[in-house]
């Protein structure tokens, strides 16, 4: 038997999320920044950590966005195979209208040509991942396209290895500079063709924050570029610094023998987001 869940339901409840999401850090993340202000040797740097935290606790204390651009909405919905949901994704976006009505959030999506803004920040980009039994959950992070805009993708040639993965990646990093607003969360997607290792770059931006990949050699990866993306010495808004990413998490897919795609994308120092279940 399957189980149904109301319209009404996921329209507020993906209002209340957006919201929260716009408005309250993580604080797993206010922790990462606490950890980086506490290591930081740099005056400016630490300057810069020390108003970011400042800004985020304001933010959560006044009911204020931690951020103007409060972003277009990206939403992975996990849904399960026993569950009955009519207009699914006109809900989302009912959902996410509202929440930038009643939560006076600044609209920022229009036409992509004539560039009109659409006046209710939807649509929304929404990405669906089918999972057994009776299981909902949508997750949704509202994406500021300082840090959207510094992504880049590259087909690379198998026989680059390791070494080019890291790479290309360490530069996409060096080229967005102070862009993306660091200090950043760098999702890496590997695998798969074009269009999948943007969307696994994407998807590993909305795993728990910080969290260490289950397979020991990809762990080991996302180490090593932490590592070697904080020599850079960007630091904290490009304003040089020990830490120019709090994090960095990796997803891989299997791929043709005579490929090897690599995507990143960028979060912000305010990486925000939100996780409903609802079963």
């Amino acid at each position: 038997m399957s189980k149904e869940i109301s319209y009404q339901e996921i329209v507020n409840k993906v209002k209340e999320a957006y919201i929260r999401a716009c408005k309250s850090l993580p604080s797993e993340v206010l922790e990462a920044l606490t950890k980086a202000l506490d290591k930081e040797t740099e005056p400016l740097a630490k300057a810069v950590l020390e108003v970011l935290i400042e800004n985020a606790e304001i933010a959560k204390k006044e009911d204020l966005p931690i951020c103007q651009d409060t972003g277009i909405p990206v939403v992975w919905v996990k849904i399960g195979e026993e569950v009955c949901i009519k207009n699914l994704e006109k809900a989302i976006n009912e959902g996410l209208f509202l929440a930038y009505k009643e939560g006076l959030l600044r609209a920022s999506v229009c036409e992509v040509l004539t560039r009109k803004n659409t006046g209710t920040n939807t649509p929304a980009v929404i990405h669906y991942e089918l999972v057994p039994g009776k299981v909902l959950e949508i997750h949704i992070l509202p994406k500021g396209c300082g840090s959207e805009n510094m992504s880049a993708l590259a087909m690379l040639p198998p026989s680059a290895g390791v070494e080019g993965i890291k790479r290309f990646v360490v530069e996409t990093v060096k080229k967005a500079g102070p862009n993306p607003c660091p200090p950043v969360t760098v999702g890496v997607g590997i695998g798969g063709t074009f269009e999948k290792a943007a969307l696994l770059a994407k998807k590993a931006l909305f795993r728990p924050f910080g969290t260490s990949h289950p397979e020991e050699e990809i762990a080991k990866l996302e180490k090593e570029l932490l590592s070697e993306i904080n020599s850079l010495m960007i630091g904290p808004l490009g304003l040089k610094g020990k830490t120019t990413a709090l994090a960095v998490h990796i997803e891989t897919y299997p791929s043709h023998i005579a490929s090897l795609p690599v995507a990143v994308n960028f979060q912000c120092h305010a990486y925000r987001i939100a996780k409903i279940k609802f079963l």
